[in-house]
């Protein structure tokens, strides 16, 4: 607690200088072939005090540490390796190649590798554009996350259509299965400060059985739970379990961005259908979010290719986001009873300058599995650096 209150008093005296000083790193390199070559990474530190439940217990600690390297030919192909250190997991791992270049018409974009798939609009978001410091906790529990595969591109000025299919394990050995995925996005108002995003997301999954080293075989399954607003804890408040054995699990979401000037909403509506083999009786879960975000400093929500980012300061001083979310999950269905959860979370962000940011929150759960309810705090601070 002491290191992360020192880091925000320190970044407090030196903003002003901070913001002109260093917006520009050294990170990235061009070739004389016009190739550009650049280091990418993300460091978070937190520290969060609970109350009001003794299963959470306070803690500070590195929350993420990502970093790797990126490598673009424009308009011709892109490269992204990308590691976090602090989970020991794979991130992005691809290559994108633009049709343009090969076909001489833009018929979209195709990426291959390990990537995102694209049900859930807070999920794909870059982790470190994140408003609140962690996913709402209808996303922790439904989005699937990363699988390796392939998925196309395709995007207008009014509109974004995404195709993939991805298929055995993740890069960390785990998760065998196929999955397919489309998202079609409809942009009628897409300019800085003033953009209507429109969304609709669809995934299925074929989760595959596993064999051990020790010949020991697991059915195919599925589990959903959610964290209570902080990534420091392991405790889940509620939890399906495992729901083995699984056919299959699809998923849909809802998503929208209204931009205004500095003022933004955003929301999602997301489900998951999850048919079980066995004679058991197939779950559904669902649940969403509304999220409302205001620039006090008059800077606008960056978008493009379908997503939002972090502003980008316009003052020396940096700029300044205040920020409101509702959210709430249902686990229960049928015999399993995984409990019911919603929860608010206030929020506070300052970004020094484009690498620099500061973020606390509040977060208030209400949380009730198997007839037992709970209601914990928690208050959050990060300090993060981006490159």
């Amino acid at each position: 607690m002491r290191l992360i209150t020192g880091c925000f008093a320190l970044c407090a005296a030196a903003s002003p200088a901070l913001a002109y000083d260093i917006e520009q790193w050294p990170t990235k390199t061009t070739l004389s072939g016009g190739t550009e070559l650049a280091l990418t990474g993300n460091f978070a530190w937190d520290t969060v005090d609970f109350s009001g439940d003794p299963r959470l217990v306070d803690d500070e600690g590195m929350r993420r540490r990502e970093f790797g390297a990126t490598v673009k030919k424009a308009g011709i192909w892109d490269a992204m390796v990308y590691f976090d250190f602090e989970s020991k997991a794979w991130l992005d791992v691809f290559v994108r190649l633009d049709s343009k270049h090969f076909l001489g018409t833009d018929v979209g974009k195709l990426r291959v590798g390990y990537i995102k798939v694209p049900v859930g609009l807070e999920g794909v978001t870059s982790s470190r554009a994140g408003t609140f410091m962690e996913l709402a906790a209808p996303i922790q529990a439904i989005y699937q996350g990363r699988r390796t595969g392939a998925e196309w591109t395709l995007e207008r000025p009014r509109g974004l259509v995404q195709v993939g299919g991805y298929g055995g394990q993740d890069l960390q050995g785990d998760n065998p299965g196929q999955t397919w995925a489309a998202r079609g996005v409809w942009t009628p108002r897409k300019a800085a400060g003033d953009v209507l995003h429109l969304g609709l997301a669809l995934s299925q999954e074929h989760p595959q059985g596993w064999t051990d080293g020790r010949g020991v075989d697991f059915a195919p399954t599925a589990r959903l739970r959610a964290r209570p607003g902080a990534g420091l804890t392991p405790v889940r408040l509620i939890d399906s379990g495992s729901l083995a054995p699984v056919d299959h699990i699809r998923r849909t979401g809802l998503e929208g961005i209204w931009i205004q000037g500095p003022v933004s909403l955003q929301g999602e509506l997301l489900r998951a259908d999850i048919a079980r083999e066995g004679g058991r009786p197939d779950y559904s879960a669902d649940g969403g979010y509304l999220a409302a975000n205001w620039l006090l400093t008059g800077e606008s929500r960056p978008y493009s290719a379908g997503n939002v980012a972090n502003p980008k300061p316009a003052n020396g001083y940096g700029a300044v986001e205040v920020a409101a979310r509702y959210s709430t999950l249902d686990l229960d269905d049928g015999p399993v009873g995984g409990g019911r959860q919603h929860d608010w979370t206030f929020g506070a962000n300052w970004y020094l300058t484009s690498h620099f940011k500061l973020q606390a929150n509040y977060v208030r759960v209400n949380a009730t599995r198997n007839g037992a309810t709970t209601r914990p705090d928690a208050v959050e601070l990060r300090a993060q650096v981006q490159f």
